[in-house]
């Protein structure tokens, strides 16, 4: 009988080690909460004033505080570190709000990320500041990048629209009331047009009008059609295109300066006309020209796109440029263009200059990690903004199908403004694939 029971405490143990080695791999979030996080704060605890000295993120106290310790309370006086004012644990990692002592600094924190993530045995340590005095450190317990699952809480709202997932465990979303512009690059199976699917679905679920520019011949946004209120699909039709934002952006200037604001949702709603979200596929083919007669044309498309970049924000037109690559070898206006695109994502490029275009103007520290994304891993970037904070982010998979299929649940939204109507996209049917032909195969000769 002891041996019967034996067994089974052996074997009891034996599977819950498996369970957890197979939790840790297929799930991490199952892992972190059983194992992973319980075992980091206690870490955490008792290493937290050491850990802070050796990373050199202490200071002297003041005369008087160290007067008051060595003489009231008899007591060693040891250099100060922050002070942990709340530990917080979630799905993903720990939250831990710092108070910082007087001659530290949130860069101070930020600089000593990485000994910390490693001091700990944590997968990053990301710093933010919450108000001044204050930092929060992020930690991460596992790759979260690794299988991106968004929220279920995570929906389109009132022009922003939740694109992706930070390393952090946070939601990345796309806010055209913060970020009314933005450029977003990428090289091919870098994940880009992941990227442009879950913006499209999203932007889809809202009250906006859709303008699609494709010089693909439209491979790649012809199949959102019912969604879209104009669609152009050549160069010289996005030069109209364009054109015809241009003069609707002076027209509704006019209707602000006849009512005396200067934003277009000062208006009351009855007034407002509907906001308009321009997306851009290949911003290089609108640069590229075969012949020196062509250069004219292209100069007034790029002039109109930084017009519109630099004062449509106020009425309701925004730009979401895409491409491959983007220099300043493309041409003239090339760089204006790039300073008015506030929001970035950078996916995996082919060349360094394409990185520096993108994010060396706004956050260079980003420049190195756009670099460094694995080319096994579609759909990583890096996101940052004018304030010069950047993070890595991962868009789910989504299929073109999935997104073609929530624009058709939501073509009633679609706007019909007849400045756009030369442009309107036509649906038609997809003819199905040619079977293949049967293959012969040889009969062999006795």
């Amino acid at each position: 009988m002891t041996d019967i029971a034996t067994w089974l405490e052996v074997g009891g143990a034996a599977t819950g080690a498996g369970g957890l080695g197979y939790a840790k791999v297929r799930a991490p979030r199952v892992y972190w909460s059983l194992v992973g996080m319980p075992v980091t704060w206690g870490r955490f605890t008792w290493t937290y004033r050491s850990t802070m000295e050796v990373c050199g993120l202490t200071v002297q106290p003041s005369g008087m505080r160290a007067f008051m310790t060595r003489n009231l309370a008899r007591r060693e006086v040891r250099p100060l570190a922050p002070k942990v004012r709340r530990v917080r644990c979630t799905s993903t990692g720990l939250r831990v709000t710092l108070r910082l002592p007087a001659g530290l600094e949130p860069a101070d924190i930020a600089a000593s990320s990485e000994r910390l993530r490693h001091a700990w045995g944590v997968r990053s340590v990301i710093v933010a500041e919450t108000k001044p005095g204050y930092v929060e450190l992020r930690m991460t317990g596992y790759d979260v990048l690794a299988r991106v699952r968004m929220p279920r809480k995570a929906r389109p709202r009132d022009l922003v629209v939740p694109v992706a997932l930070r390393e952090d465990g946070s939601v990345f979303e796309r806010d055209y009331r913060k970020a009314p512009m933005a450029l977003t690059l990428g090289a091919n199976q870098s994940g880009k047009s992941m990227y442009q699917r879950n913006l499209i679905k999203g932007l889809a679920q809202l009250p906006v009008g859709l303008v699609g520019i494709d010089c693909k011949r439209g491979v790649e946004h012809s199949r959102y059609a019912a969604r879209l209120s104009a669609l152009a699909t050549t160069a010289d039709t996005a030069g109209q295109l364009i054109d015809a934002l241009v003069t609707e952006m002076e027209e509704r200037f006019d209707l602000l300066a006849l009512y005396g604001v200067s934003d277009l949702w000062e208006l009351p709603e009855h007034l407002r006309p509907v906001p308009l979200v321009v997306l851009i596929d290949e911003v290089a083919e609108l640069f590229l020209v075969t012949s020196k007669k062509d250069e004219p044309a292209r100069d007034r498309t790029v002039m109109q796109l930084v017009r519109l970049g630099q004062m449509a924000r106020a009425i309701g037109i925004y730009l979401e440029v895409c491409g491959q690559r983007f220099g300043s070898d493309l041409g003239r206006g090339a760089t204006a263009l790039r300073a008015q695109l506030t929001g970035r994502v950078v996916h995996r490029v082919n060349d360094k200059q394409t990185a520096d275009m993108g994010l060396g103007d706004i956050a260079p520290d980003a420049v190195v990690a756009v670099t460094a994304i694995a080319p096994d891993r579609p759909g990583v970037a890096v996101a940052g903004d004018t304030s010069g904070g950047w993070s890595r982010i991962r868009t789910p998979e989504t299929s073109p199908d999935e997104v073609a299929a929530v624009c058709r649940d939501f073509g009633h939204l679609t706007p019909d403004p007849p400045f756009l109507a030369p442009f309107r996209p036509v649906s038609r049917a997809v003819p199905p694939m040619p079977a293949a032909p049967p293959r012969v195969v040889p009969q062999q000769t006795p």
